[in-house]
């Protein structure tokens, strides 16, 4: 990873922080209904990333007609509008916060707790769904001993930016062999890890079913439930009436004395068929914009 240079280190970061600035002005309410306009005008007048957006989703639900798959991207990039004022405005979303606006949050908190309390630690996957920080956020601020990962920002002053923004969450860098360690050992010592499945890896890992066609979904969140018989807990977040509503979706369980490999990838498409279930119950609240899309074939070392 190159370095940038301290001009654009600092121009970037004051670019960032006077925007963050102007929006943290903006009450919460207004926020979100300016995040809901520029989507709609974004992708209906402007029609940013449309053309690719509308040939997924026709891929997915050929059913669907062209003004219900345009209504469910423009929803979708609203929600990721929205999900971006949160995160700008996350250090000030404390617990008194979510009880306002996060449905059940201390129930889904206190279910959790009880799967942290077998002593072995917790793999909770959610997906690119509603605000998905927000599943942590929550659990976080009613005291589940959470920990994530995230890839490292090449601008260092905007990567300890987004650390700040997780708040009560503990992040590690990702990519670094002893990162890999470092999960083992909280998951042994009873914490919960909160991972977003790479759904699109480069490399050849586990083909899944999804979304009618095959994905290559990495088999790394699986494993570490395997290595260490932690729980994995499936779940999503969705916005519903300005909220935002916890769905546990199943707790799925590695059976020990197999091949771990194996049960890893078991679990990786278990875990999978369940999503591909509730993304299809809810697509407008699936990151349909993402660049990378997951059902792209897997490149051939030749053409790399």
């Amino acid at each position: 990873m190159s370095k940038k240079s301290a001009i654009s280190v600092n121009f970037e970061y004051m670019s960032l922080r006077l925007f963050c600035g102007i929006v943290n002005m903006v009450p919460y309410r207004l926020a979100m209904a300016g995040a809901g306009g520029i989507a709609k005008v974004a992708c209906r007048v402007f029609h940013f990333k449309r053309a690719r957006t509308l040939e997924r989703l026709h891929q997915v639900f050929p059913e669907k007609s062209e003004a219900e798959c345009l209504e469910i991207a423009e929803k979708s990039l609203a929600n990721v509008l929205k999900t971006g004022v949160e995160m700008i405005r996350a250090p000030g979303l404390d617990r008194r916060w979510m009880d306002v606006h996060v449905c059940d949050g201390a129930y889904y908190k206190d279910r959790l707790q009880e799967y942290i309390d077998e002593g072995k630690g917790a793999v909770i996957m959610v997906p690119h769904c509603g605000n998905w920080y927000m599943a942590a956020w929550s659990m976080a601020k009613y005291g589940l001993p959470l920990f994530a990962i995230a890839a490292k920002q090449r601008n260092p002053k905007i990567d300890a930016w987004m650390k700040r923004q997780y708040g009560d969450i503990e992040v590690l860098d990702r990519g670094s062999a002893r990162t890999l360690v470092e999960i083992k050992n909280r998951l042994e010592a009873g914490r919960a890890f909160a991972i977003l499945p790479d759904l699109r890896v480069q490399n050849p890992d586990v083909e899944v079913p999804f979304f009618g066609g095959m994905a290559n979904v990495s088999h790394a969140g699986a494993m570490f439930a395997v290595r260490c018989g932690s729980p994995i807990i499936v779940a999503m977040m969705r916005r519903e009436g300005g909220r935002h509503v916890y769905e546990h979706l199943a707790t799925l369980r590695p059976v020990e004395g197999v091949d771990r490999r194996l049960e890893a990838e078991r679990l990786t498409r278990e875990a999978m068929s369940i999503l591909d279930a509730a993304i299809r119950r809810h697509p407008e609240q699936w990151f349909w914009y993402n660049k990378r899309w997951i059902l792209q074939p897997v490149k051939s070392p030749k053409n790399k």
